[in-house]
């Protein structure tokens, strides 16, 4: 059984996949370095409507690394680097220091970072900064790789037939060119890999930072691959980002998952007129995918949110479900 989880990391990312084979990918790290408030209580029903409110689930960001340990995780099959943003990699020497990396993947960019006397650019470690930089030079402990568009192998795609399995990963993007272009711009959010999750039947969509030249390259040549998707992590967590939201008729997600961005950035009205339902990691903080016999069950770790999405379907309280580890089932896709 396949599992995908969507953190609530403040504006940062992180997202992890548990794959049917017992590896996992982690894809970007936030908020490794906060303390937290464990927050059990999650949630359950059908969803056929948008959830409307403040439930302030930004102001409990979870950590990552505490959340690993709490779910049995021992080591990270691929750790991968969407782009070298530092909401993207914040507490990944926590990281390295806690669980065995196996591969790690990034892009060749040529970014450099500064930091104060004091080691820090605003809340971000150079601890990180430095892990990050050695991790990319490793050839084994995590082994770096370094992957484009069309990139495969048979340890995240194919079978020992060249062929492509049940539970795999597609690189839609970047491209060198596209690499080339954000190293001479300075600006690495159209970097970002673009990876495609393919497993019993679904297609879940990660999305990195990724802008309109990003954007643009999918739609002409992976229109297929980014047709009507059964989830999307939605690009530079959600983001205004003077994007072309047409892109969404052609993703057309049964499903979309957004992350902290501020009220200010966040493309409230493309969301709202273009994607439902949409679920914002501020409303239903941790997301939880699990993927049973070809069906898509979705699970939140705010109770208050689901709670309401229950009581405006005219259903009872959300009920815990003791057999999976305290979550709260609400929606089946």
């Amino acid at each position: 059984m396949a599992k995908i989880h969507f953190l609530n990391v403040d504006e940062g990312d992180c997202s992890i996949i548990q794959h049917d084979n017992g590896n996992v990918t982690m894809i970007d790290i936030c908020c490794g370095n906060i303390e937290e408030e464990v927050q059990k209580s999650f949630s359950a029903e059908s969803l056929n409507t948008g959830l409307r409110g403040n439930f302030k689930q930004k102001e409990h960001p979870t950590n990552p690394v505490n959340y690993l340990k709490r779910h049995g995780i021992k080591s990270i099959f691929r750790y991968i680097q969407t782009h070298p943003d530092m909401d993207h990699m914040d507490g990944l020497e926590n990281l390295f220091q806690n669980f065995s990396i196996i591969n790690f993947w990034d892009t060749e960019n040529k970014k450099k970072q500064e930091f104060g006397e004091n080691g820090k650019s605003g809340r971000y470690l150079k601890i990180d900064w430095d892990r990050y930089c050695k991790m990319r030079t490793c050839t084994s402990d995590p082994k770096a790789l370094f992957y484009y568009d069309g990139s495969s192998n048979k340890y995240f795609a194919e079978n020992d037939k060249g062929k492509l399995t049940d539970d795999y990963l597609q690189i839609l993007s970047p491209t060198r060119a596209l690499l080339n272009a954000a190293n001479e711009a300075g600006d690495w959010n159209d970097s970002s890999y673009v990876i495609l999750y393919c497993v019993g039947g679904k297609k879940i969509l990660f999305c990195g930072d990724a802008d309109m030249n990003t954007i643009q390259h999918l739609i002409d040549n992976h229109y297929d691959e980014i047709s009507d998707l059964d989830v999307l992590i939605a690009p530079h967590h959600g983001r205004d980002s003077n994007k072309d939201f047409s892109f969404l008729d052609v993703m057309n997600p049964k499903l979309t998952l957004i992350g902290n961005a501020l009220s200010k950035h966040l493309a409230y009205d493309q969301w709202n007129n273009r994607s439902l339902p949409h679920l914002t990691n501020n409303q239903v903080g941790d997301v939880l995918l699990e993927i049973q016999g070809g069906t898509l069950f979705l699970s939140i770790s705010n109770k208050t949110a689901a709670d309401k999405i229950c009581q405006e379907l005219r259903q009872k309280d959300a009920e815990v479900d003791a057999t999976t580890m305290g979550y709260w089932f609400i929606c089946e896709i």
